[in-house]
């Protein structure tokens, strides 16, 4: 990753972290806690990609696995998060043409399911079985309705922020990340952002070119 992103992930990461700890996990709500950490890394996945998406869940699960109040070995989460920003950058869409919200709840859904199955999976294998106190079910169930509940107001933003460090904005090929958020933000108000988007990228290319035709005829001249 660049630096500027790297950077951006950092803080993105360690806010996050921090609200999670100090506030979330004191909510004490029935079942699961509400995982910020895990939309940020979603948020950062729909624009970066596979590849960036499974470094930033690795680093923010190896922050969350040593940050204090954990009470799990160091690495649990960061293979979770690893997985989830991995198949999570795989969503990014590659034409910039994904303009509804449905995949990304999709993704939130899947994510908040998977990462709670693959977390008591691994505990499970290192012999922490505190998942069966709780029952998993319950944990399933809560953590997918609390981050589905909590993504319309965090992963937009986090996708919008992130979209600031790709050096062209109006390019398709620096990932649709952006067309994404809008495609959330637009879902249910009728509002074409993808389609005003393209048109302006043609009048920026018409600009252009007849700036381009009228530095030619005066040297001609």
């Amino acid at each position: 990753m660049r630096l500027n992103r790297t950077l951006l992930s950092i803080v993105l990461v360690v806010v996050a972290l921090v609200v999670q700890v100090s506030v979330l996990a004191r909510l004490q709500l029935p079942g699961a806690v509400p995982d910020l950490l895990l939309l940020v890394v979603l948020g950062l996945a729909f624009v970066y990609g596979h590849v960036s998406g499974a470094l930033i869940g690795f680093g923010a699960g190896l922050l969350a696995d040593l940050a204090p109040p954990a009470d799990h070995a160091a690495g649990r989460y960061a293979l979770v998060l690893c997985v989830i920003g991995y198949f999570a950058g795989l969503v990014k869409p590659e034409n910039g043409q994904l303009k509804s919200a449905f995949v990304p709840m999709v993704a939130v859904v899947a994510a908040a399911i998977g990462s709670t199955l693959l977390y008591a999976l691994v505990g499970a294998l290192v012999g922490d079985t505190a998942a069966r106190h709780v029952g998993l079910g319950s944990l399933l169930f809560t953590a997918a309705v609390y981050d589905l509940l909590l993504a319309p107001f965090v992963v937009p933003l986090i996708m919008a922020i992130a979209r600031r460090t790709v050096n062209d904005p109006l390019a398709d090929s620096s990932g649709g990340g952006g067309d994404v958020a809008a495609g959330w933000l637009a879902s249910g108000t009728g509002l074409r952002i993808g389609s005003q988007r393209g048109r302006l990228r043609v009048k920026v290319a018409r600009n252009r070119a007849a700036r381009a035709g009228r530095i030619k005829g005066v040297k001609r001249l």
